[in-house]
């Protein structure tokens, strides 16, 4: 533990009201935070620097349950490495989030009845800009509620002037390099945003479509194909077996006719088709399919684009001019009435891929796109983990994380989109190709034009960490912030933002990864593990649960379902259980500040402390140690769990409770206790601070006097402990605990009083007979006492006159009926168990149930049997 050094006179507990009200403090509290500073960091300190960036969303975004719950892991992170003394800089901003902008931006203009195309680019280009400044960003308010600690005076956008630079020169450095080319190749397209888009911009989902499979060629000379996309057919240039198919090696290297066309297409023998999988053969059509393109390249056959970038067939004839989805139906209607339909199969569902903005399906195209060569960047991201710059946490992603590196394609980064970064590329009128970096001077002249393109969101997130502290400059920021110390995010995105800030910031920086260490969570969930959609009605608005019960039992709802790398189920009734944990921290530290709880004066020696004060102090410390070493481990939910049961169990339900008689007989012994109890809040408030903020900040200020725990010392384990005092008081709680226990089963109330006669004798409980029985409320034996429960615990023996509290006849038969009933259960379990026949045919759940009920009726008949003994007699 340390020392508070920034004591002043405390507080009375007047400036604490009887009642926790979160919507009271919360906002003025972190407004005091961000204007005295505490959160802004300092490039030039000598403090060992302690470096976060924020994932950054999407400036079209709002504060979504995963957003609170990562930044509750992040912001307790960085708010414990500050009080540790850590120059701390968690890095806020935002993402201009190309594809998804400029389609709010469409959406708004759609409203006027007008297109981009009717503003034109430049006016377009304003236009999100002038709606980002006024409608964009509101997160920024939302993080602020949640209480996230971020350096609010560095925040960055990725289309700021100084990230612009650095997305310019990366390209620049990488064109040079011959590590970024221009190329046709199959990329995802979206027919409604009319862009190129990433995989991670692709979700798929099982639809219902059709399997249709039909004959290719006549006679001895044809082959059957299947497929889900009939109308792709038309710019089908091969049909492909495996090379040791025999029923097609008659075939390999002949042509056959494609139906409804005026071509015949040859047939290739390629080892990528797998012969037991339908027919063996596979149509081959490489402008519409990433795996026919390979097999197109391998075996030099032309692509045909048998459909334009709205997804309408382009391919003279018939079917020139319809949908993709109405040529689907008519070219299958064709084939039909030619009689090359072998089988159909509908519905037949199926994994199709759709765009994540607008849920249109994706079209698989050929186009001319930029390319990132990733071969050289993605080995370097790989051997990075692999030698240990890098750690992934928990170590079971590494495998996720080296399957998807080392199997990296050449990544697309072109958008044909007129929001982003566009690509610094000049054509020149005679075939000229110009990249030009940030210092370069533009080619100017008749007939140079820019790439029309923009850049994937993706290649300037992916600069983030270094980005946002100045580079390509060599600021004073880069030099004490670079690299981060931890990337917290979801596993969800591994493969796509983190190994692309791998990539870049192993080439950018010389060798020097990003980060140290990436630390994993998992997706919140509802209560049930099921995905929170709003198409499935369970998704929640963070902003409701922080109104309703204070953003403190949101954080800590959140972090103690925080098990690295696993999902993370949440119900409001959780979130309010968190809530009744603030009231508990609340109510416990005013009782103890209107008893003399204080942080004044030196800790007595342990000497002058009683039992119950060393066992609590022992805690304490262990409790810092066991806290401080899962904090390092990034084992938020056992933490949570850990500071929870000491909170509410050991200090508050305990250790209050022990020293009230102590507080109500006054003396030196009040005063001792009044001092421990101070230093036991005062180091649990500064362990809970990460977590529940608010709360902790205004009862530490109350109880101590400081200026704020934001920058308090975070504390340290003294090494005090005492393990005769554990055994003691542990020993004192095992009685309490059995004799609340008896007190429940005969149905005495809470508060009645009850004679009792305590067999202490020698033991180490007998200078606990006070607390004993204060808090078991048993009276003092008095004249006409007859013991008719004696109650032996853990060597000492505790005798209670019932005589005037229970209906003892009453009760024997109440108890006497629930024994015959749970006796009636377990016969029945114990009749179906031993019935061979019934075992024989009962489902195995059917039969673990009875099992299970019979287990139960042991415990029961158990349970009803000593509470009969224990009864008076008659």
């Amino acid at each position: 533990m340390t020392e508070n050094t920034q004591q002043q006179n405390p507080a009375t507990t007047t400036e604490l009201p009887t009642q926790y009200a979160p919507a009271e403090v919360e906002g003025k509290l972190y407004e005091r935070w961000v204007e005295r500073g505490y959160f802004e960091a300092d490039a030039k300190s000598d403090k060992p620097p302690f470096t976060v960036v924020i994932p950054p969303p999407n400036v079209t975004g709002s504060l979504h349950l995963g957003h609170a719950f990562e930044h509750t892991l992040i912001d307790a992170l960085t708010r414990r490495k500050r009080m540790q003394g850590y120059e701390t800089l968690w890095q806020p901003g935002m993402d201009h989030a190309g594809i998804a902008t400029q389609n709010v931006v469409e959406r708004e203009l759609g409203k006027e009845g007008k297109s981009r195309h009717d503003l034109g680019r430049e006016a377009f280009v304003e236009r999100v800009w002038q709606w980002k400044g006024e409608s964009g960003g509101q997160i920024s308010g939302q993080m602020r509620r949640l209480g996230d600690g971020v350096a609010w005076s560095r925040e960055r956008f990725t289309m700021d002037e100084g990230l612009s630079q650095s997305v310019q020169t990366i390209f620049k450095k990488l064109y040079d390099d011959e590590l970024i080319y221009r190329a046709e190749r199959i990329i995802n397209w979206c027919p409604r945003c009319l862009t190129a888009i990433s995989d991670i911009e692709v979700e798929y989902q099982d639809d219902d479509g059709e399997l249709v499979s039909m004959r290719y060629g006549d006679g001895d000379e044809s082959i059957v194909v299947a497929t889900t996309r009939a109308e792709t057919m038309l710019g089908d240039t091969a049909v492909a077996v495996h090379p040791d198919d025999e029923r097609y090696k008659h075939l390999i290297g002949r042509t056959i006719r494609l139906p409804l066309t005026n071509r015949s297409i040859p047939v290739v023998a390629d080892t990528h088709v797998d012969p037991e999988f339908g027919t063996g053969a596979v149509k081959v059509t490489p402008a519409h399919d990433p795996n026919d393109f390979e097999i197109g390249r391998r075996h030099d056959l032309p692509a045909i684009t048998m459909m334009d970038e709205h997804a309408v067939i382009t391919v003279p004839g018939p079917f020139q001019g319809l949908d993709r989805l109405e040529a689907r139906s008519a070219i299958v209607g064709a084939l039909r009435a030619e009689g090359r339909i072998v089988a159909e199969k509908r519905p037949y569902a199926h994994s199709v891929g759709h765009c994540s903005r607008c849920k249109t399906t994706i079209e698989p195209r050929l186009s001319l796109q930029w390319w990132v060569k990733v071969g050289p960047l993605a080995k370097a991201a790989g051997d990075a983990v692999r030698d240990g710059r890098v750690t992934i946490h928990p170590q079971e992603m590494e495998k996720r994380y080296f399957d998807w590196v080392d199997n990296l394609h050449d990544w697309c980064i072109s958008r044909q989109l007129w929001w982003g970064h566009r690509i610094p590329v000049w054509y020149g009128p005679n075939g000229e190709v110009v990249c030009v970096g940030p210092d370069d001077e533009v080619p100017t002249g008749e007939g140079w034009t820019q790439d029309s393109d923009v850049l994937d969101t993706w290649f300037s997130s992916g600069l983030w960490p270094f980005s946002t502290l100045g580079w390509p400059e060599q600021t004073d920021s880069l030099a004490k912030f670079y690299p981060n110390s931890v990337l917290v995010t979801g596993y969800d995105i591994l493969f796509f933002w983190v190994a692309r800030m791998m990539m870049f910031g192993l080439y950018a920086m010389d060798g020097t990864p990003p980060f140290h260490t990436i630390a994993l969570h998992g997706m919140v969930r509802d209560q049930f593990g099921k995905k929170m959609s709003k198409s499935f009605g369970n998704a929640v608005n963070p902003l409701d649960w922080m109104d309703k019960y204070g953003s403190d039992a949101l954080r800590f709802t959140l972090a103690r379902g925080a098990n690295p790398g696993v999902d993370v189920p949440i119900g409001e009734d959780w979130v309010q259980g968190s809530r009744n944990f603030a009231n508990k921290i609340w109510n416990a530290t005013r009782f103890a500040l209107m008893n003399g709880a204080t942080v004044e004066g030196e800790l007595p020696p342990a000497e002058k402390l009683s039992p119950t004060d060393r066992w609590i102090l022992s805690r304490l410390n262990a409790t810092v140690a066991e806290v401080d070493a899962l904090y390092d481990d990034y084992q938020f939910a056992k933490l949570s769990d850990a500071l929870f049961h000491f909170a509410w169990d050991e200090v508050f339900d305990w250790y209050v409770e022990l020293s009230k008689t102590t507080f109500m007989g006054g003396g030196e012994a009040a005063k001792v206790s009044g001092r421990v109890l101070g230093e036991v809040l005062d180091v649990t408030l500064r362990l809970l601070h990460p977590i529940v903020p608010f709360v902790t900040e205004t009862l530490w200020t109350t109880l101590t006097g400081g200026e704020s725990v934001v920058i308090a010392e975070w504390p340290t384990d003294s090494g005090f402990r005492d393990e005769a005092a554990e055994r003691e008081i542990g020993t004192l709680q095992s009685v309490i605990t059995e004799v609340r226990r008896f007190r429940a089963e005969q149905g005495l109330q809470p508060g009645q009083r009850v004679p009792a006669r305590l067999s202490l004798g020698g033991s180490a409980l007998a200078p606990h007979e006070a607390a004993i029985r204060q808090l078991l409320r048993l009276q003092p034996e008095g004249e006409g006492f007859a013991a008719t429960a004696t109650l032996p615990v853990s060597g000492v023996e505790v005798a209670l006159d019932l005589s005037g509290t229970i209906d003892v006849e009453a009760e024997r038969k109440r108890l006497a009926k629930d024994l015959a009933a749970a006796e009636k259960e377990k016969a029945q379990a114990v009749g179906k168990l031993g019935n061979e026949a019934f075992l024989a045919k009962a489902p195995e759940p059917v039969v673990a149930k009875i099992r299970g009920r019979l287990v139960k009726a042991d415990e029961d008949i158990a349970r009803i049997q000593v509470q009969l003994d224990r009864l008076p007699s008659a």
